[in-house]
């Protein structure tokens, strides 16, 4: 069965047994405390706690999942995947562990046919009525079922508090060839790298209420949540001892990164290495293009974190197998033909996924350039220090700061004389993951270099100017930060970048050029002009107001556009996202469709109108009952104390905000949309200009305008019809010159036709045709292909510095053995490129046109070739 196929199957299954068939929720969970949804049951934590009513008591799902805490394992092991799907079903209060037993086994061994004897049972070591359903009502035999602790038969919760409980797993015997060879290998060895047992199916108990403290309190109603992962599944049923990336979900992902690869011999399973590189390639596409379709963007934090070492593992492991410019977008392709069926997002917004990850690719290829820099500012001072060897805290700094490979370094370091500290190394990357894990969920976890001072106090709300006193100094990646007393500057939050400024003493001149959150410490990036800076030194701090006010603006801004989408477009409308910079600002919000361009304007006019109102914006700390009761919106994902900021514009807006504000919608001069895009599925991104940064940019606009006019001789009120007159002509120009070419190509082929040669029989045409395009090629093969009895056409041309190359075949000449498609993929390869197609009709392109003649006259070779193997 195929992945497809095992998905329907399941959820038929359970509609059968009166489950209600819910879509799979998206991969942005609505608990802001973990990063994203990575189990089945994750959208349903609302339903176990009993705070919010299930419309079923039975639901059966397909989630899709993404994990990020063993992404180092992805590629290595036979099943670990960052993005999975999860069949799960799922009982609040109906069947309990009998029922959920019952039916995995029906599933499993009645619909699936698997076989009884290679499936195996471990549970919870203390689970006795378990043990019992298994052994007794449905007949498995004791020494099949296997009692284990709580790291392994123990589900939950996500994060540090919420539902869990004890489990039951069903066990995939993969084979002996993959275990540890003792004979008493079972489900949970772990001996010598036992990779025997495939855990297919978990079953767990959902009986507490884990709270954060670690004590577990009794639901309301103990339920069921199971969770099997389908490309596991698919692995245990197409093949003996298959892994997930040998089933047909992976496949065509996989064939797809072999055809790009530069290296023609470049095999999934040539070697180790390369099978892995192509398994963690194949992996991340697919993660990334879900993240993608589901609004996440690569960024520096959270999420968009998690993404972004995605996109760059996979262009690191892209490298080893010879890529040396973007390749992963191209992948989007054949990971949505894949998985469209069951997730039709992926093809509404694939030409958004494919461009945000060729952006991503470009950048990283630049960073690597930065990286290189800091390499061999190393290597300098490794030499100095008279050492052999690059220590690890740089090693790790090459990789986790710069995406640096690892073995980059170690070749670059060896070519040098140098070596690395390779266990230093592991040792940062095994802290790395430690930290990882320690957080809820799978957040990403950052040291907080500040987390030994004392909060920040912030009063930039009231002033601009203040004297404090600088409690710590650190150095953060080859970056200073100062840590204060107290602070005028506002640090990075709800969108809002950090204020810059000046911070001064007698002997001291400083310029902040960021600030930001370490904990509760405000840290500031600074750049030393004159002096020293030492702890317990004071210095005045002055925030540079034209940034400052010009942020405000674009804030400000921001609330007035919030307010007017949600009027123009409706209530739905809600914040996904923003950034907010000097007169610039990008607000990302939920809608099902691009916003029409009469929409668009009548937005604007709806703001501006605002702003020309003079309207006052208050604002004021409440509780957040109060702020509640006030109306107030909360953005998603934040969080909220006990009090809160809330900003008003009376009539118009009431948000609960951290940031600065003017005090009157005047000041933000006017606001200017400049695009509206898609960022993923439901997700559209409207950036905006205020103040004298819209002014400009419509100047700018005028002025290309202008130009164009008098680059055609017309007027801006004749443009259009100036424009279309100038198209038509080009046009009709292009037609004419077409028509040329294909004459002048006409008189050449027949001179082809005049000195074709026989292949067995078979008449054969060759040659170049000069200033040919493709599409020209294939209409002279066409016709010539008429003019022969028997015959084959190979015919190429150059133009614009690329090889193209076309073969047509008759029909009783591929009844002897032509192939086209087979032939011209082997003379592609003379001129460094390649290609195919049908047995009657191929084209092929190549890298090098000094080749050409080469191949063709190569044809004669190959051809000869081709008929001996189909007369043997």
């Amino acid at each position: 069965m195929s992945g497809e196929e095992l998905r329907r199957s399941f959820i038929k299954f359970f509609q059968n047994k009166d489950h209600l068939h819910l879509p799979s929720a998206g991969l942005i969970p609505d608990d802001p405390s973990t990063l994203f949804t990575s189990a089945g049951m994750q959208p349903f934590v609302p339903f176990f706690t009993g705070t919010r009513t299930t419309p079923h008591t039975r639901i059966v799902t397909s989630q899709k999942c993404c994990r990020a805490d063993d992404v180092d394992e992805v590629g290595n092991t036979w099943r670990h995947l960052t993005f999975f799907e999860m069949l799960g079903n799922f009982s609040f209060g109906d069947y309990f562990k009998k029922g959920a037993i019952e039916h995995a086994w029906e599933f499993l061994v009645d619909v699936l046919n698997l076989s009884t004897e290679r499936l195996w049972i471990s549970i919870y070591k203390e689970d006795d009525d378990a043990f019992h359903i298994w052994h007794e009502e449905i007949g498995i035999s004791a020494e099949k079922i296997v009692r284990l602790g709580k790291n392994d038969n123990w589900w939950g919760p996500v994060g540090n508090s919420g539902p869990c409980g004890p489990d039951t797993e069903i066990h995939w015997d993969r084979g002996t060839k993959h275990g540890c060879e003792d004979p008493d290998c079972r489900p949970g060895c772990e001996r010598n790298g036992c990779n025997r047992w495939g855990e297919l199916w978990n079953l767990v108990f959902q009986q507490f209420d884990q709270q954060p403290d670690g004590s577990l309190k009794q639901l309301p109603s103990p339920g069921i949540d199971t969770g099997m992962g389908l490309e596991r599944l698919a692995a245990a049923i197409q093949g003996e001892g298959l892994s997930v990336f040998d089933t047909d979900l992976f496949i065509p992902i996989i064939d797809h990164i072999q055809k790009l690869t530069i290296e023609s011999d470049t095999e999934y399973k040539k070697n180790e290495k390369t099978e892995t590189a192509i398994r963690i390639i194949a992996d991340h596409a697919r993660a990334a293009a879900f993240l993608i379709g589901d609004g996440v963007v690569p960024s520096n934090e959270g999420r968009g974190y998690v993404l972004r070492r995605f996109l760059r593992r996979a262009y690191r492991f892209g490298m080893t197998l010879g890529f040396t410019a973007p390749f992963l977008h191209r992948l989007t392709s054949s990971v949505t033909s894949v998985m469209r069926g069951s997730y039709p997002e992926l093809a509404e917004n694939g030409d958004v996924i494919s461009q945000t990850i060729k952006r991503e690719e470009e950048r990283f290829g630049e960073t690597l350039e930065r990286g290189m820099s800091l390499f061999e500012r190393i290597v300098d001072h490794t030499h100095r220090d008279g050492e052999n060897v690059i220590n690890a805290r740089d090693v790790f700094t090459l990789y986790d700061t710069y995406g640096f490979p690892f073995e980059l370094t170690q070749e670059l370091a060896t070519e040098r004389g140098l070596s690395v500290d390779a266990v230093g190394f592991e040792t940062a990357m095994t802290s790395q993951r430690d930290r990882a894990r320690a957080g809820s969920g799978f957040r990403t976890a950052t040291a907080n270099v500040f987390s030994d001072i004392a909060a920040t106090e912030f009063i930039g709300y009231k002033t601009a100017r203040a004297e404090a006193t600088i409690l710590a100094v650190r150095d953060v990646d080859n970056h200073l930060w100062v840590v204060l007393n107290r602070t005028p500057f506002y640090a990075e939050a709800g969108g809002q970048i950090g204020d810059v400024g000046q911070m001064v003493s007698d002997q001291l001149n400083v310029q902040v050029i960021d600030t930001q959150w370490h904990g509760d410490a405000i840290a500031h990036k600074v750049e030393i002009k004159d002096g020293m800076m030492a702890e317990g030194t004071g210095v005045q701090l002055n925030v540079d107001m034209e940034s400052r006010n010009a942020i405000c603006r674009a804030h400000t801004a921001t609330h007035l556009l919030h307010s007017a989408l949600r009027e123009v477009l409706g209530t739905h409308i809600f914040q996904s996202g923003s950034l907010v910079e000097p007169d610039r600002l990008r607000f990302d919000f939920s809608h099902p469709q691009p916003v029409r361009l009469t929409e668009i304007i009548e937005i604007e006019q709806l703001i501006n109108k605002n702003i020309l109102a003079s309207l006052h914006v208050d604002w004021e700390t409440k509780s957040i009952e109060q702020a509640r009761e006030m109306g107030a919106m909360a953005l998603f994902g934040e969080k909220y104390g006990d009090n809160v900021r809330v900003v008003q514009i009376p009539g118009v807006s009431i948000e609960l905000c951290g940031g600065t504000h003017l005090e009157n919608t005047a000041g933000t001069g006017s606001l200017k949309i400049i695009s509206e895009t898609s960022v993923g599925a439901n997700l559209r991104r409207i950036d905006a200009l205020t103040g004298l940064s819209a002014l400009n940019w419509t100047n700018q606009r005028l002025q290309t305008l202008d130009d164009a006019t008098h680059e055609i001789g017309s007027s801006v009120d004749q443009f259009p019809d100036s424009l279309k007159q100038l198209i038509a002509n080009q046009r009709d120009v292009e037609r004419k010159l077409r028509d040329l070419e294909a004459r002048t190509s006409a008189t050449q082929l027949e001179d082809l036709i005049q000195n074709a040669t026989a292949v067995k029989g078979i008449k054969v045409v060759t040659g170049m045709v000069t200033s040919a395009s493709a599409s020209v090629l294939r209409q002279l093969a066409d016709e010539t292909i008429t003019k022969l009895p028997s015959g084959i056409v190979v015919l190429g041309s150059v133009e614009n510095g690329k090889v193209a190359l076309v073969t047509k075949v008759s029909d009783d000449a591929q009844q002897r053995g032509g192939h086209a498609g087979n032939l011209i993929r082997e003379v592609a390869k003379v001129t460094g490129g390649g290609g195919g197609g049908r047995p009657d009709f191929a084209q092929a392109g190549g890298r090098d046109p000094s080749k050409l003649n080469e191949a063709l006259a190569k044809v004669r070779e190959l051809l000869e070739q081709q008929l001996k193997e189909r007369s043997a």
